[in-house]
């Protein structure tokens, strides 16, 4: 590819980041809104949870068809389509029907499920390999700005009265004008023959997943993210206001401020460790070093919380799940160079499956019973369940098989 050419690649990837911030925006705001979106669908706390957690249902089995249709037919159709979808989805928002809000929410995940993977292509596309987790932690990085923005920005506007309406319409109106973009900028490419070695074959629809799927290091990236990622995605974006609340005793506003100091430590987090693993050329080390950051921060928030503020704790936390970010150079490392869009599509479906399977054991254990049985030893149990499920990550960790470039150095020399 010419230089030129990985340029506009490069200028579409910027683009592909506002997608990427608005997609976190969305996906975070709804938890400090909870009492007006109850209001509004006129439904119970539990049932608006349930409909905030629908998002992951369409995110993950979406994240499919993302990687396929970047692999089939690029990325200027794929995240033109799913901005738009998203744009509508927050639209639907405006509705006062639980239907409508489903249905929002629903098409909010299907949308989603196309910023990161194709994000990723892009920058797959604009920069090389020895910068390439550099670039993804640098996108997940702007990602949890919006995570941050969703939270930090939104919970103090809806404490000062302003209409959760008015939130949705901007949002929706503020992703379709950039979807449109994202067509505009992406440079045309086909995608329907792909190149392998020297001979240009014919690739099916389901193939890339077929050659993915059969690679075990692909399952064990996707499961290491998604249990690294599930605390951030289920605790701190969608319970983690109500925990501070009820078991803490905080107010609205330092429990809305605390929660959101995890995506703000992911801002640091992602391209910090991203850059590491790129300057030590290895995955592995800096993967569980950043997972091992997250149980202590988490052991201190529970056994030491007098030694710094809560927000601090959060704050060490997103920096260490800034790791979650890792599986996702690793699968492309582990898989060919032609699969690279549905790679980064089948890590996003374990990932997120793994959230979706996760949440409603959460609520079903934790969450109903905040009202009556909110207190430390609630919100001590509470966390000791991601912890379980953090160093479980670890323990999975060392099943990967080592991608980095040091490794491939090492690899060509033998």
């Amino acid at each position: 590819m010419s230089a030129s050419l990985k340029r506009f690649y490069i200028i579409a990837w910027l683009f592909g980041l506002v997608f990427y911030f608005l997609d976190y925006v969305v996906r975070s705001a709804p938890a400090v809104m909870i009492p007006e979106l109850v209001s509004n669908f006129s439904t119970t706390e539990l049932k608006l949870v349930s409909l905030i957690g629908t998002y992951y249902y369409t995110y993950s089995t979406c994240s499919l068809i993302a990687g396929m249709t970047l692999d089939k037919f690029g990325g200027k159709k794929s995240l033109f389509a799913g901005a738009l979808i998203l744009g509508i989805g927050c639209l639907l928002f405006l509705a006062s029907a639980y239907s409508g809000g489903v249905a929002g929410r629903l098409l909010q995940g299907a949308g989603c499920a196309f910023a990161f993977p194709g994000c990723v292509y892009l920058a797959s596309k604009g920069f090389s390999s020895q910068s390439l987790a550099t670039a993804v932690g640098f996108t997940q990085c702007v990602g949890m700005l919006g995570g941050t923005a969703g939270q930090f920005i939104v919970g103090p506007w809806v404490e000062e009265g302003v209409n959760i309406n008015t939130f949705w319409l901007w949002s929706g109106i503020i992703t379709v004008i950039t979807a449109f973009c994202l067509f505009l900028v992406i440079p045309g490419e086909k995608q329907s023959d792909v190149q392998s070695g020297d001979a240009v074959k014919k690739v099916g629809y389901l193939e890339p997943y077929k050659i993915v799927f059969k690679n075990p290091q692909s399952w064990l990236c996707g499961i290491i993210s998604g249990l690294l990622f599930a605390p951030t995605t289920i605790f701190a974006m969608t319970w983690g206001v109500a925990f501070f609340e009820k078991d803490k005793g905080f107010v609205f506003h330092d429990a809305a401020i605390t929660s959101a100091m995890v995506a703000f430590g992911w801002v640091f987090g992602c391209p910090l460790l991203g850059f590491i693993t790129d300057k030590i050329g290895k995955r592995k080390p800096v993967l569980i070093g950043g997972a091992i950051l997250m149980i202590f921060s988490f052991l201190q928030l529970l056994y030491l919380p007098d030694l710094y503020p809560a927000k601090i704790s959060m704050f060490v936390f997103g920096l260490g799940s800034g790791a979650a970010m890792i599986p996702y150079s690793i699968i492309k490392e582990a898989n060919p160079d032609y699969v690279k869009g549905s790679a980064t599509g089948a890590i996003n479906f374990i990932t997120f499956g793994v959230t979706t399977l996760l949440s409603p054991v959460f609520s079903s254990w934790f969450g109903k019973s905040l009202e009556a049985s909110s207190g430390d030893m609630h919100f001590q149990y509470s966390i000791l369940f991601w912890i379980a499920g953090i160093v479980l990550a670890v323990l999975i960790s060392f099943l990967l098989k080592e991608t980095g470039s040091r490794s491939q150095i090492q690899t060509v020399k033998t």
